[in-house]
């Protein structure tokens, strides 16, 4: 941890010392799990533990099921009752692989959610913030060309609705989305398509976490405080931190304990919950289902992508002024990159001098509404498009871009918020009482 004074890895034996000369792969460790972390960390900071082992459990199922998937139109279907019924334990892999992705998302909210509380993307943490928001976007389309591999009715027909998205880009989107399908419809080259970067991503997602990671060994852990740990000497950096092992090791591993309880319960009790029943027919290109819905870590944006339609005035007036290049499929498909997008800019568009929300009373009321907020809009979009679906969704929409374009940066200027503590030692003292000298 740049910065920070703490103990490094030493050495003893000739076989490590020969090593570490060669090779300070063990050195690498010892200072990644023995970096000073604030002492103050709270259960909120349990679910990095959570990611890491949904990543591991995501990539060593799916190398297995790709071992007896086959990616063609005519077979796909086939081969995933296949797997569950005829290959050794096939049925539990594919059920943990399916309810590891939800497992992930519901994870990475809690995680992004944790962060826009506690200011982690303020500065020097910047870098960090954005490399995450990349790694959130590749987890979405590889969450996405997944569950189009099954190839049941809703897998056909979300490709066919998602893909037509880029068909809406002015100019270039026709070829865009050609080149995205392999073809000009949803059909064998599309499912090739997906398979391979379905396979691929994940390990591109393995290698920006490790950047992640790294990144906030850098720049060092933020806390629930905000306030940063001090730099003086060893002595004071060992005032605010403890060593991450096995201090925050036994309690990140005790909390996946209890979240794995949940989640293995989910998978062998009742795995099928979260799945939507028309993924368990077989695609048919000419029988489109009732109510095309995505996986349920999508819903949000994709309420936001339905919000917009021709007869909202925004539409209207975007419309106009751009001569009709923008129509409504068009700005929808802006507003709910767009509603990500300003995710990532948050660095910048709060003003605030104050990093931790426990310590801005404002704040955190618009923060809470902006909890309830993504809810609402997860359930607007498994709703049908019509009213009152829609309108909620439109206020929702509304909502969720004035959050981080206004409300953020006017809350900086015009709020007052209280004094953060001057350490992280008294922050953790006044919480758990003083140690006895």
């Amino acid at each position: 941890m740049s910065g920070i004074p703490h103990d490094h890895y030493e050495p003893k034996t000739g076989l490590e010392k020969w090593l570490h000369k060669r090779l300070n792969v063990v050195g690498l460790v010892y200072d990644t799990i023995m970096i000073p972390t604030p002492k103050n960390l709270n259960w909120w900071w349990i679910w990095g533990i959570v990611l890491a082992f949904c990543l591991v459990l995501q990539i060593a199922t799916g190398i297995v099921l790709a071992m007896h998937y086959t990616p063609h139109v005519d077979l796909a279907f086939a081969s995933i009752e296949h797997i569950m019924r005829d290959v050794n334990g096939g049925h539990m892999l594919r059920y943990m692989h399916a309810n590891g992705a939800s497992l992930f998302f519901l994870a990475v909210y809690i995680h992004i959610f944790r962060g826009l509380f506690y200011g982690s993307y303020k500065a020097p943490r910047e870098v960090t913030w954005i490399v995450g928001m990349i790694i959130y976007l590749l987890m979405m389309a590889t969450g996405f060309m997944g569950y189009v591999l099954p190839w049941g009715q809703m897998s056909f027909w979300g490709a066919t609705v998602i893909t037509g998205l880029f068909g809406a880009i002015p100019f270039i989107g026709e070829s865009l989305q050609t080149f995205l399908l392999g073809g000009p419809a949803v059909d064998n080259a599309t499912l090739n398509r997906f398979f391979s970067l379905h396979y691929l991503l994940p390990f591109v997602i393995a290698g920006l976490v490790i950047v992640h990671i790294w990144a906030f060994h850098t720049t060092g852990n933020n806390n629930p405080t905000g306030v940063d740990v001090r730099t003086g000497s060893k002595d004071e950096v060992k005032k605010d931190t403890l060593p991450f092992w096995p201090y925050f090791v036994i309690k990140d591993l005790f909390a996946l304990a209890l979240v794995l309880v949940i989640f293995f319960a989910i998978v062998g009790f009742m795995p099928n919950y979260l799945g939507h029943p028309d993924n368990y027919i077989e695609a048919n290109a000419l029988a489109t289902p009732a109510h095309i819905v995505p996986e349920w870590y999508y819903l949000p944006f994709y309420a936001i992508l339905r919000a917009f339609t021709s007869d909202v005035w925004v539409v209207m007036f975007t419309s106009w002024i751009t001569g009709g290049i923008i129509d409504a499929k068009f700005f929808g498909v802006l507003a709910m990159f767009g509603a990500i997008f300003v995710m990532a800019l948050v660095p910048w568009l709060d003003t605030s001098r104050v990093r931790s929300g426990k310590y801005r009373p404002q704040f955190r009321w618009w923060f809470y509404l902006l909890v309830i907020d993504f809810i609402v809009l997860m359930w607007a979009g498994a709703m049908p498009a019509e009213p009152p679906y829609s309108t909620i969704s439109l206020i929702g929409a509304t909502y969720w871009f004035a959050y981080f374009l206004v409300i953020l940066p006017i809350l900086g200027v015009i709020e007052k918020p209280t004094t953060p503590p001057a350490t992280i030692e008294e922050d953790f003292d006044a919480h758990y009482g003083k140690p006895a000298e």
